[in-house]
């Protein structure tokens, strides 16, 4: 063989061989990083994990966030058509009543009650301490209290008018004059009416003894919890008249407040405590448990006046013991 053909087999031969040694170097660099990435277990893996995790993630977030968007629409939706509903029912019982106007609602009562205190010119002697005496309530929203003394008339209308027009209305109650029908003012209790102390034989009260004063207005409690399950805190003295006696043993017989009034409705008119014989926020209104035996109407009558009044004065009626 020519020394020719012998160098050119050599070359062959290492390029073959450094063919193979870049293959081998290839195969050893491949290897390294195969076990760096072992030793470096799920690195890229989880960062992938990661970002796919969290798509879903804010997926189901917003779902959620869209579920409860539309679970309050519909909440609110309820609402509104509750309201409508009770609307159109206010409007078809003030027609049916012959009601000039359909009564006014009122607003959601406060959280936190306000503060009472004793009208000026209605203090005793020595009754800071003693239940308020008042007139009107502390407010300042356009609702008024409609208040209903003794019990002598027990008219059925008076309680289906009220329950059809959603009127509130609290009863200040003589034990003399319900002892012959307790289950009327039962019935009263339970359609949501409060019922309060107006003692047990309406005696003037400043002509009474303390201890007497005591007797009347502590019995009518045992009277009201033992009938109607609740023993009241608010009581009003007959005629409206007190003294310092009045208060103590109001107080002594869990008596909270006594609450006056402002005004006076009667069935063919309204009378006045002030000045300007006008209505004024939270003012409270009396009326009684008459018919035509004492007046010129009904109870129902009362009712239709006492209404049209407020109504038209911009008011609504209010639950007294939301406030009181």
């Amino acid at each position: 063989m020519s020394a020719r053909r012998r160098r050119g087999r050599f070359r062959t031969g290492r390029t073959i061989g450094v063919a193979l040694i870049v293959a081998l170097l290839g195969s050893a660099c491949a290897g390294a990083t195969d076990e760096r990435s072992a030793a470096r277990p799920g690195q890229p893996a989880k960062e992938a994990a990661g970002a796919a995790g969290a798509l879903p993630e804010k997926a189901e977030k917003a779902q959620e966030a869209a579920q409860a968007a539309k679970a309050q629409r519909a909440k609110k939706a309820k609402a509104a058509e509750k309201a409508e509903r009770a609307r159109v029912a206010r409007v078809a019982a003030a027609k049916r009543w012959g009601l000039a106007h359909t009564p006014l609602v009122a607003p959601a009562p406060p959280a936190t009650k306000p503060e009472l205190t004793t009208r000026k010119g209605f203090e005793v002697e020595g009754g800071e301490s003693l239940p308020p005496v008042f007139t009107t309530v502390p407010v300042t929203e356009r609702v008024v209290f409609l208040t209903i003394d003794d019990g002598t008339e027990k008219d059925p209308e008076l309680l289906r008018m009220m329950s059809e027009l959603q009127i509130p209305y609290s009863a200040f109650l003589s034990d003399y004059v319900i002892n012959d029908n307790y289950g009327y003012f039962r019935q009263m209790r339970d359609r949501g009416v409060a019922l309060h102390n107006h003692t047990l034989n309406h005696r003037y009260m400043p002509g009474l003894s303390y201890a007497a004063q005591k007797r009347e207005i502590c019995g009518q409690q045992d009277n009201l919890q033992k009938l109607y399950g609740k023993r009241p805190q608010l009581f009003r003295p007959p005629y409206g008249n007190y003294n310092q006696d009045t208060l103590r043993a109001a107080q002594a017989c869990g008596v909270a407040a006594v609450p006056l009034w402002a005004a006076e409705a009667f069935p063919d008119r309204m009378e006045w405590r002030e000045w300007d014989r006008d209505l004024h926020p939270g003012d409270i209104i009396l009326t009684h448990f008459r018919g035509r035996k004492d007046w010129n109407g009904t109870m129902t009558d009362m009712i239709r006046q006492v209404m049209k009044t407020v109504t038209e004065k911009g008011y609504a009626v209010a639950r007294l013991e939301d406030y009181v």
